[in-house]
């Protein structure tokens, strides 16, 4: 990079070049730094062997993590996140196994999770993905985002390919559209994407349902696993285990209560995001940036209800059973 650096310099020195080139100089710059940045973000990526056969791929830099599963009839990747990271991980992918990609498995709607898909389908990959997630790709395109090719509704789907079984669970309106939990009932093995982001504070942006998603974790909770693999971790490695999850529920409850205590002793409404304190988080990452921003989230919640919502509940709807 220092000698492309170097050239540009030089090149622009030159006169008859300094008005008329600028422009093109400056794009070149910018093209040279991306490759650049991009090249450092795919050798900082790291794979994480989970078990026999699933593995995590991602840069603890970025906090991004995907997971795939080798089985005997191919692979399945659960979550693209971008073609950057979907082809560093192909890469990463072809130096384990010589099978093929069946199957993309994504999360839910939100660009940072669901674009990259079209380098899976390049290699014969089916995309999959809820239909409430699909609603909303169909209405908000983007340059990297495809639409899947398998489009599920209802509680759960299962895929099974060679002598592996993945749980798609769908749990609610608790952040994004379409948010599904990917559970390995054999390996004993969940992939959790936003949700639960261990040993940092929530990021509490506008689609967070906090009842939906203290609901979710309780449900989270119930299932038989043991291995955890999270999309975003500011842990040392991806590989967590249900104490996570649980910790996530517990700060959201703490919060809460917190509030109320506060309410009860006739605090300001305006003052609570700067005063409140909970020390037992203070060691999460971004707790003296995020702690307001979760307050501010829950109050407003707390006293104008729960969003996103819905007319239809989650008890109502259909299990879809099959399989593909």
């Amino acid at each position: 990079m220092c000698c492309a650096l170097i050239r540009y310099s030089n090149y622009m020195r030159q006169p008859k070049h300094r008005k008329q080139n600028k422009m093109k100089c400056l794009t070149l710059l910018i093209v040279i730094i991306f490759s650049f940045m991009t090249n450092t973000v795919i050798a900082e990526a790291q794979v994480w062997k989970v078990s026999d056969n699933v593995y995590s791929y991602g840069n603890p830099n970025l906090g991004y993590f995907s997971m795939f599963v080798v089985t005997n009839e191919g692979v399945v990747v659960i979550e693209s996140i971008n073609s950057v990271h979907s082809k560093a991980m192909l890469g990463a992918i072809k130096n384990i196994t010589n099978k093929p990609v069946r199957y993309l498995l994504q999360s839910h709607n939100h660009w940072d999770h669901s674009k990259g898909g079209k380098v899976f389908r390049e290699q014969g990959a089916k995309i999959v993905a809820h239909s409430e997630a699909v609603e909303w790709m169909k209405e908000n395109s983007h340059d990297d985002l495809v639409l899947p090719d398998v489009v599920w509704s209802g509680k759960q789907k299962n895929i099974v390919l060679g002598d592996t079984v993945i749980e798609l669970h769908y749990l609610g309106m608790n952040h994004g559209l379409g948010m599904t939990t990917f559970l390995l009932p054999k390996e004993k093995i969940v992939y959790i994407a936003d949700i639960v982001t261990p040993n940092r504070l929530l990021f509490s942006i506008a689609d967070f349902n906090f009842r939906e998603w203290t609901r979710t974790l309780i449900a989270l909770e119930k299932m038989d696993f043991q291995k955890t693999i999270f999309s975003h971790s500011h842990a040392k490695s991806p590989i967590g285990s249900k104490l996570e999850v649980i910790q996530t529920r517990e700060f959201i409850e703490d919060l809460q209560k917190e509030i109320i205590a506060e309410f009860t002793k006739g605090t300001s409404f305006y003052a609570i995001p700067n005063t409140l304190k909970l020390p037992k988080y203070e060691k999460w990452d971004f707790y003296k940036e995020w702690l307001p921003i979760n307050v501010w989230a829950m109050m407003f919640q707390m006293e104008m209800g729960s969003f996103p919502w819905r007319s239809t509940p989650m008890t109502d709807e259909t299990k879809s059973k099959d399989s593909q």
